[in-house]
């Protein structure tokens, strides 16, 4: 019985005819396995492409096809009348125990240190049937999606939005988004003292990077919003927490720090304090205007859903009355519309802009000018406004509905002053921990927020924030009867 001779190096791959890659791919992947593995060396001889098509039982053209491809890819070199070898350019292999696998996925941990980080910030669990009361989340039901789409289709027509475009936004939104704050805030500005950018929290992340230096101060808001707090952190800044009252940021506290301190700027939510939902008391924005002014603080002023105000007109911003240049107004149109969408904004004294824009085409070149024509011209049609007028009625309504059902079931251990704006209650509970009732909660098929989760240093606070936007009235009255079934199993346990 005749034995086979064993040749000096046999590629070992079981070659699929009916997979996803092609024979030749196949044989290239498993050639570069070798060499990477140390099965081959630098220099070492490779088959012929008639004899390793013989050993494979594949046409010699297929051979030659993974030869080309790792020739292309640097493993190999051919050399007519020589033959094919491995390159001799690459470095000798690290030896490998017997046994021991190529990489098969990505790794589970990397080869080099990482500095502390922050982690995601994903406030509402994600559970089918889960009935989620998330503050300053708006009802996607209502969004006029039809008006959009057919707008964006007419953007997609245009073909000079779909190459690469002002880091600024463009020029379309920026005046009518203009347009708008002067109409609504009485915001003096025009197109060029305004940026788009993807949400208003790459807004507020572009300005930290612009003007903030590792060491800097900012004081914030406590109780106030995370995920702020998180972009001013990842510019080395440090924060000091300022309480926030049934006025709005306690600002004696502020010029207290001040006196102590400088202070390089400081983040407010003064509209609907995030996440009290209370309007900065009028005394108090007069008196953190001037502070500002004398100690050269930046404001960093968030009016993320200035539009649902139901008691009265809207306070004007503090931009409004800011005629030293101190603050920065960001805002944002994903209240409006739809988070996904990703539209904010930033008008700023135009040295500070020029920095932002700088930032921004290092980060981001620039956004997605097709959505933005089609943004530009549901806001010039008067669409959005005529959205706007429908979703604070029925946000209103919801308000209404939410105070009416926790009075009637959970009136015993939630105190609530109906607020005079926003998408959510600040509810002050009594006699149960809010934390606890959270996790029970979630077992009968309900969630939403507590104090903890916005307290500067994660301290219990005796709160819970319940979003009233996204549910309708039925859907509150069965989230408020989950909540007072997991408050009897709370108190059974």
């Amino acid at each position: 019985m005749s034995t086979r001779p064993v040749r000096p190096w046999q590629i070992a791959v079981d070659l699929d005819p009916a997979g996803d890659l092609p024979l030749f791919v196949q044989i290239a992947h498993a050639v570069s396995a070798d060499i990477r593995r140390g099965r081959l060396r630098p220099g070492d001889p490779l088959p012929g492409s008639r004899r390793l098509a013989e050993d494979l039982g594949v046409h010699r053209n297929t051979v030659l096809a993974a030869y080309r491809e790792l020739e292309s890819e640097g493993w190999i070199d051919s050399a007519q009348a020589r033959g094919t070898f491995v390159s001799r350019t690459l470095p000798e292999p690290t030896p490998r125990r017997a046994g021991q696998a190529l990489r098969t996925g990505v790794p589970a941990k990397p080869a080099f240190d990482l500095a502390p980080g922050p982690e995601g910030y994903f406030p509402m669990p994600r559970t089918p049937g889960l009935l989620a009361l998330p503050g300053g989340v708006p009802d996607l039901r209502l969004v006029p999606a039809a008006s959009l789409a057919r707008a964006y289709r007419r953007a997609l027509a245009r073909t000079d939005l779909l190459g690469y475009g002002d880091p600024r936004g463009l020029v379309d939104l920026r005046r009518v988004l203009a347009d708008m704050l002067a109409a609504t805030r009485g915001l003096a500005c025009g197109e060029d003292d305004l940026i788009v950018t993807r949400g208003s929290q790459m807004a507020l992340s572009l300005v930290a990077r612009a003007l903030l230096r590792p060491g800097d101060v900012v004081a914030v808001e406590d109780p106030g919003y995370r995920p702020a707090w998180e972009a001013l952190r990842l510019t080395g800044a440090r924060l000091v927490p300022i309480a926030a009252d049934a006025g709005g940021l306690d600002v004696d506290a502020l010029a207290a720090l001040l006196a102590r301190e400088p202070v390089r700027a400081v983040y407010t939510t003064p509209h609907h304090q995030y996440p009290t939902t209370v309007t900065l008391a009028a005394g108090r924005r007069l008196q953190l205007l001037a502070l500002a002014r004398t100690h050269r603080m930046a404001i960093f002023e968030d009016d993320y859903d200035h539009e649902f105000h139901y008691e009265g007109r809207p306070v004007l911003p503090l931009a409004s009355g800011d005629a030293a240049g101190s603050v920065v107004y960001i805002g944002t149109l994903s209240k409006v519309l739809a988070p996904g969408l990703r539209i904010g904004y930033c008008v700023a004294p135009q040295p500070l802009l020029e920095r932002v824009v700088a930032v921004r085409s290092y980060t981001d070149l620039n956004g997605d000018r097709t959505l933005e024509a089609a943004a530009a011209e549901l806001l010039e049609s008067g669409e959005v406004g005529r959205h706007i007028r429908r979703a604070r009625r029925t946000y209103l309504a919801r308000r209404d509905a939410l105070v009416h059902a926790i009075a009637g079931r959970l009136g015993d251990v939630l105190r609530i002053t109906p607020p005079s704006g926003g998408m959510a209650l600040w509810a002050r509970a009594h006699g149960v921990d809010p934390s606890a009732w959270m996790r029970t909660a979630q077992a009968r098929g309900v969630a939403f927020q507590v104090g903890r989760q916005f307290s500067f240093e994660s301290r219990p606070l005796p709160h819970l924030r319940l979003g009233f936007a996204g549910l309708d009235e039925r859907g509150l009255a069965e989230a408020i009867r989950r909540m007072n079934l997991a408050l009897a199993d709370l108190r059974k346990q």
